[in-house]
């Protein structure tokens, strides 16, 4: 089975939204207090998990017609993604081994795709 392109837009989409998700639950995370209504009216914690569900929808979608050890190894996009959103929402620095990791990331789908093909 090939994998379709359509399926591979859809897995880049779920890891884009599921990058997003991890920024609001992080967010979120630095709002909570002792005590169960900071949890509960927590709203950056309770965005997160809704991006994470329609993460998983459009995931779903996506492996539906593709080759799972195509698009699977795909999600791991999200962390190209936060690693971005980190720097630019919390401040995070950018390191040598995060453009390292960044780089076999990248590489290890590319070689992916090109067996997929």
């Amino acid at each position: 089975m090939k994998t379709p392109v359509s399926s591979m837009l859809l897995v880049l989409l779920a890891s884009f939204i599921g990058s997003f998700g991890a920024v609001l639950l992080k967010a979120g995370a630095g709002r909570l207090r002792r005590g169960w209504r900071s949890l509960v009216f927590n709203y950056h914690l309770a965005a997160g998990v809704v991006f994470f569900l329609l993460s998983s929808y459009f995931f779903i979608l996506g492996v539906r017609q593709g080759e799972l050890s195509v698009l699977y190894p795909m999600v791991s996009l999200g962390y190209v993604w936060t690693l971005l959103w980190s720097r630019l929402f919390f401040g995070e620095a950018f390191t040598r081994g995060k453009f390292l990791g960044l780089g076999m990331i990248l590489s290890g789908i590319a070689l992916l795709y090109t067996g997929a093909r």
